[in-house]
């Protein structure tokens, strides 16, 4: 049978692709293949024993089958274990922005940029329109899974920004109430951790799966974008 195989972050750059296919023996489990990658990628050796594994979107053990025509992602810990820390969140808990701008900063940080997103109570754009709750929701482990790959892409553009955070508020939420959290330190204002927040919050716009649906006088409406992720996604 054949799988996709997906890597993510280092793992990525250690294979120099995105992703594979690989043939297996039906009814495998992921610690044949983890031996198959051993094999065909001896640089994956050392990375493979503390390397993450998602099956179809969700974490996978060792000694799980793997379906046909699985897609099977490799990626390192997704909350750190680089040299600056890294935070990736979906959450129905108020978001702390003092206390999360506490955990991406070290003695080397000078700079701390920030995107703080809200309900809007009031829609001025194109037909104005009143919204009195925002109801969110998310694919979880798929979600922060997405947020480490961002936070891989950012590093790739600007090399010198250090500490990442990125959390998604769910659930129902009242006008004036943070939603999402994306936040970038650096040494310095002009080391690009500027560009890195705005480019966290829009690629999470792109493909991090985390959907709202309106709720007010008109009615209410799940808001779909228009942005269609690729396989390079």
């Amino acid at each position: 049978m054949k799988i996709q195989v997906l890597f993510f972050a280092t793992l990525r750059d250690k294979v120099g692709h995105k992703s594979v296919t690989i043939e297996l023996d039906k009814h495998r489990r992921v610690s044949d293949l983890k031996q198959n990658l051993a094999e065909l990628y001896p640089v994956l050796v050392p990375h493979l024993p503390i390397a993450l594994v998602a099956i179809n979107h969700a974490f996978a053990a060792d000694d799980d089958i793997i379906p046909e025509g699985a897609e099977v992602a490799f990626f390192p810990p997704v909350s750190g274990g680089g040299a600056y820390p890294e935070i990736f969140k979906i959450t129905s808990e108020n978001l702390e922005l003092d206390d999360l701008i506490a955990k991406i900063v070290s003695s080397e940080t000078g700079a701390v940029c920030v995107f703080t997103g809200f309900v809007r109570g009031v829609t001025t754009r194109a037909k104005p329109y009143e919204t009195t709750l925002l109801e969110y929701e998310a694919y979880n482990q798929m979600a922060e899974m997405k947020m480490a790959q961002i936070a891989a892409e950012i590093r790739q553009r600007w090399p010198e920004v250090q500490g990442i955070a990125m959390v998604q508020r769910i659930g129902l939420l009242k006008p004036g109430t943070p939603t999402v959290i994306i936040a970038c330190s650096a040494a310095h204002r002009d080391s690009g951790v500027f560009e890195a927040a705005r480019y966290g919050i829009d690629r999470l716009k792109e493909i991090v799966p985390v959907w709202k649906k309106e709720i007010g006088p008109h009615g209410e409406v799940w808001v779909e974008g228009h942005y269609i992720p690729g396989k390079d996604d």
